[in-house]
């Protein structure tokens, strides 16, 4: 941020420093770290259930009849070929085919009127004032309006194997079955019930999630009065816990420390590690959300990737992003150089930890495609001393 700038706060600071929560800058955002333990919050959301603030994160609407081909203009994604009530994960690249975000896709309309076509795109929070420019520059000569609603909403997740339990007991009885019988990346509206001040709430119910396992993430607004919005997303909050202590289940507040630990043994993509402007969704890990092959419509960036594809960037020219497993006990930072077998730099690592799941160090990390192999033998310089590495198999952790 620069220097003199005050950090954004979510509607729900407050309830985290009453918490006791550590507080960090991220993306210009004031954020609980973690509360406590940010090991025992990790292994909540893996063996019961976790709570999340995400409220930094940008929620953009894009509404009228040409919607979703202002979408499929402006996104990788075929935004067009979403059904109603379904989630699309994508991305939004530049002409040069770098990534501006990842981001998710709901579409929120019925389908059964043209002219009422609505998606709610939610990017990440350091980017969410670009994004929104970009669909709005993007979406020009479309008939689509584009509504940047990210200071008017709120965003609370729960994460883990009791998510579906908890949510459903903060629904009205007859809302509740249609928890279970929401599939991933699907989302439909939902009451809540604060039973508080904030009284019951319509919201955007979605099952999705950052974190490998089962989840939810309420979306709360656009409310326009900032003491409003706080009022309602601390009902829904303190709703959730109410709800996980009737049922006897553990349901512990978590910060970005564990947010962050549980994505990367997930194997999924942070932006400003694995994702930037700086290189292509095949040197990222995210080719999977360019459908070159079956997305036939222009969208930007995409002479950029086809000359990519034709080019074998990220397959057999160029970087790719590997999984590593360490053979010792130190873990790989942020940064740090990965070596081939004569000790010669062949990348660098973009994200790593210990896991506390699996008990020994992973990473992700950006390398020369032709180390991508699983089963290669590497190294990775942790301030002077080459500790080794091997390239295995992404995701490192997945639910049963």
């Amino acid at each position: 941020m620069p220097e003199n700038s005050t950090p954004n706060t979510t509607p729900l600071h407050g309830v985290h420093g009453e918490a006791g929560a550590s507080f960090t800058d991220f993306g210009g955002w004031q954020m609980p770290l973690k509360y406590g333990s940010e090991l025992a919050e990790h292994q909540a959301v893996r063996t019961s259930a976790g709570l999340f603030d995400l409220s930094h994160m940008g929620e953009v609407r894009v509404s009228g009849p040409q919607a979703a081909e202002a979408l499929d203009y402006a996104l990788t994604a075929r935004v067009s070929a979403v059904a109603p009530g379904k989630a699309k994960y994508s991305l939004i690249c530049t002409e040069a085919g770098t990534v501006l975000d990842d981001l998710i896709v709901y579409r929120l309309d019925g389908g059964e009127d043209d002219v009422a076509r609505e998606f709610l795109v939610v990017p990440n929070a350091g980017n969410a004032s670009a994004v929104a420019a970009a669909l709005t520059e993007r979406s020009a000569g479309f008939e689509a309006t584009v509504r940047d609603e990210s200071s008017q909403t709120a965003l609370v997740a729960v994460q883990g194997p009791e998510a579906a339990r908890i949510v459903a007991a903060v629904l009205p009885q007859d809302e509740a079955a249609a928890v279970e019988d929401l599939k991933y990346y699907a989302a439909r509206p939902a009451t809540l019930r604060t039973g508080a001040e904030a009284g019951d709430l319509r919201a955007l119910m979605a099952r999705t999630g950052y974190t490998g396992e089962d989840g939810f993430e309420l979306i709360i607004g656009p409310v326009a009065d900032r003491g409003v919005l706080s009022t309602a997303a601390t009902g829904v909050w303190n709703a959730l816990l109410a709800a996980a202590r009737d049922l006897g289940v553990e349901l512990r507040p978590c910060g970005l420390a564990s947010r962050d630990s549980l994505r990367l043994e997930a194997g999924m993509p942070l932006y400003g590690n694995e994702l930037d402007l700086g290189h292509l969704p095949s040197e990222s890990g995210a080719g999977m959300a360019v459908p070159l092959k079956s997305k036939e419509t222009d969208f930007v960036g995409r002479d950029a990737l086809l000359a990519a594809r034709e080019a074998g960037t990220g397959t057999t020219t160029g970087q790719a992003i590997v999984a590593l497993r360490g053979g010792g006990r130190r873990a790989a930072r942020a940064g740090y150089p990965v070596l081939d077998g004569d000790g010669q730099r062949i990348g660098e690592v973009t994200s790593g930890i210990p896991s506390p799941t699996l008990g020994y160090p992973i990473a992700l990390a950006r390398v020369d495609v032709g180390f991508r192999e699983v089963g290669t033998e590497l190294a990775v310089d942790l301030r002077g001393k080459a500790e080794p590495f091997t390239v295995v198999e992404a995701p490192f952790y997945r639910r049963a």
